[in-house]
């Protein structure tokens, strides 16, 4: 018997309200699709999306749809398919705002978080145009004498909070602890969101912590406002250990989304 209620997956969406800072999972981390598409349905408006570190599909998805007025990534891209096409056009038409970012710089703002401090250094983006165009980060002088260098720059970064965090996972067991094996970033974005939930393929009669394999491999129950059971809840990207993407229907989407037309007639054969 499970020691948590489940959510349906409109309780879930419910969760989400017009302008959250969503936590947004890399293609190879969970991606919670099934979500995303009634995310969409829902007409959700002016989300700002923390990618860790990139999107791909689900980004441009919820770009396309209208419902993002706010990016912050260090990639926007379909891979293999070539670009996200809806982020293309809406950076070229100025519909959205995006925060450009590098893959250190994206988990260093949240492990601040982690840390309950409100800022974390960084160096190896200073001097760069992406240091440049953001404001909100500060260069001072390193206070410590340890280094050796007089005058040395550091670089701070602001502590991010997300609002909501969803992703996919392969499994919870009985008492809400979540399976994510390797993708120790799904737990980085769960410790810095007010709100966490997750949609598995299954739950299992099992108790993580009596293994100390798979003890090791998952996150915790404490961290988890809300679980759905969705079978292929991460369909057309890959679950890693369960199924592989579904590049034919990536590609599918790669090419309808080109036009405004062919997107509008892609999510709509999609969202029924």
């Amino acid at each position: 018997m499970n020691s948590f209620d489940q959510l349906s997956l409109k309780e879930l969406v419910n969760e989400v309200s017009n302008g959250s800072l969503l936590g947004i999972p890399a293609d190879y981390s969970g991606v919670p699709m099934h979500f995303t598409k009634a995310l969409i349905k829902k007409g959700v408006k002016n989300l700002r999306l923390y990618c860790l570190p990139l999107t791909t599909i689900q980004g441009d998805m919820l770009i396309g749809s209208g419902c993002v007025s706010e990016i912050e990534a260090a990639a926007v891209t379909l891979g293999e398919f070539g670009l996200a096409p809806q982020f293309s056009h809406a950076i070229e038409h100025n519909d959205l705002v995006i925060k450009d970012s590098t893959c250190p710089a994206l988990h260093a703002q949240l492990q601040a978080t982690e840390k309950s401090v409100p800022f974390m250094p960084l160096r190896g983006v200073i001097g760069s145009d992406i240091q440049k165009y953001r404001k909100d980060w500060q260069i001072i002088k390193n206070p410590m004498n340890s280094s050796g260098v007089k005058d040395e720059p550091i670089l701070l970064l602001p502590a991010v909070q997300l609002d909501v965090f969803v992703f996919h996972a392969a499994c919870a067991d009985r008492n809400g602890n979540i399976q994510i094996g390797r993708r120790r970033e799904l737990a980085t974005l769960a410790h810095a969101s007010k709100k966490v939930f997750v949609t598995v393929e299954k739950i299992l009669n099992d108790d993580f912590f009596e293994n100390e394999l798979t003890a090791a491999t998952c996150l915790p129950a404490l961290y988890i406002d809300g679980i759905s059971v969705i079978k292929n809840g991460a369909w057309p990207c890959a679950l890693p250990g369960v199924y592989p993407a579904d590049n034919k229907e990536i590609k599918k989407y790669s090419i309808a989304a080109k036009t405004k037309q062919g997107f509008d007639e892609y999510m709509k054969y999609s969202l029924s």
